[in-house]
């Protein structure tokens, strides 16, 4: 057992210790994170299988003072080491899924190919795994009364982990920063694809009430019919439409408190790092122009914490990994304020 009462948070981060330079271990942590090194179904740019470990190096220069939340590390974080047969089955299936794409780019027939057949098969084959590994693993550390969160990885990563918090949690909303709606039965074939994350979980997961989309301004035809059919059980707020209203005098208060007012009392937090202006994450796998900055973001979850709805668990994916380490930068400052966010919100 690792006692954190005697930890100096001033000094300078062991890089042999823990997520955050924290000398933590998964016994005595509040909270557990479990990276999640997929990328399978990515249809632009890859690196994200990488960004757990990028986002743990660059964790050790993130100062562990909060002023909203100061003492929250002291519950204790810890990320479980990546699993490196998932990281090798992400590449192998990576490089199916590409061939995959590249062939129906051209218009040739799936059923003609019998290679493709195949890919097509076990790349769904691999997201239905995927999930069911997430499921078992959050499942079992939630059992133990453990506060969990995903680090991805693409964004198709938490949907077991989501069945593994209706389970335990019962009714619960989702508040999604992103800039894609991620509502599509399939993208390119897919089942599981990170462009369809919020579709399964709308299917998947019964206890789901209802998803606020943060920040939209990418999404499609069949996207948008899907959220005007469904009863305002996904409720969208794109990011012109948010813009639109500031420049015409409505302060982000105000949106924020309108968000935030719409969500049940148990909240899971949903994070696409491409909810953020690109220059904040340059390396993400589907940029779009626009996105908050992330103070913007901050003050909502701020609204959320002071709300009084619980938060039960979070995802932070889609981080980019390159030369430079500016995406791990961002996404470990991200995975801190989660962290305090949702044990602060279990104190």
């Amino acid at each position: 057992m690792v006692d954190l009462s005697s930890y100096d948070p001033n000094s300078v981060s062991n890089p042999n210790n823990n997520i955050f330079g924290l000398p933590t271990d998964e016994e005595s942590a509040r909270l557990i994170i479990l990276p999640v090194p997929w990328e399978v179904t990515v249809s632009y740019g890859a690196g994200t299988a990488r960004a757990p470990e990028a986002i743990l190096k660059a964790s050790y220069q993130v100062d562990l003072f909060d002023p909203e939340m100061p003492d929250a590390w002291k519950q204790g974080f810890y990320m479980r080491p990546v699993d490196r047969k998932i990281l090798m089955k992400s590449d192998y299936l990576r490089k199916e899924a590409e061939l995959y794409i590249d062939y129906i780019s051209k218009g040739d027939d799936v059923n003609a190919n019998q290679f493709m057949c195949k890919t097509l098969k076990e790349v769904n084959e691999g997201g239905v795994f995927l999930t069911e590994c997430m499921q078992e693993q959050s499942r079992v550390l939630l059992e133990q009364n453990k506060l969990v969160g995903i680090l991805g990885g693409d964004h198709s990563v938490p949907l077991g982990y989501m069945k593994a918090l209706g389970e335990k949690h019962g009714e619960f909303g989702i508040l999604q920063i992103d800039a894609h709606c991620d509502l599509r039965d399939t993208y390119e074939g897919f089942r599981h694809s990170h462009a369809s994350i919020m579709f399964n979980a709308l299917k998947e997961v019964p206890q789901l009430q209802k998803v606020l989309q943060v920040g939209l301004r990418d999404y499609s035809q069949v996207e948008w019919d899907y959220i005007k059919n469904s009863g305002y059980k996904v409720i969208a707020y794109l990011d012109r439409e948010i813009k639109e209203r500031q420049y015409c005098g409505d302060t982000w208060k105000h949106i924020a408190e309108e968000i935030i007012g719409q969500l049940p009392d148990k909240v899971y937090i949903s994070f696409d790092i491409d909810g953020l202006d690109r220059k904040l994450c340059p390396h993400t796998g589907t940029p779009v122009p626009g996105g908050f900055e992330l103070e913007e973001v901050y003050y909502m979850m701020k609204v959320l914490r002071e709300s009084g709805k619980k938060i039960i668990g979070f995802d932070l994916c889609e981080v980019g990994v390159s030369d430079s380490d500016w995406n791990a930068n961002v996404g470990a400052r991200v995975l801190f304020k989660l962290c305090n966010l949702l044990v602060t919100s279990n104190s």
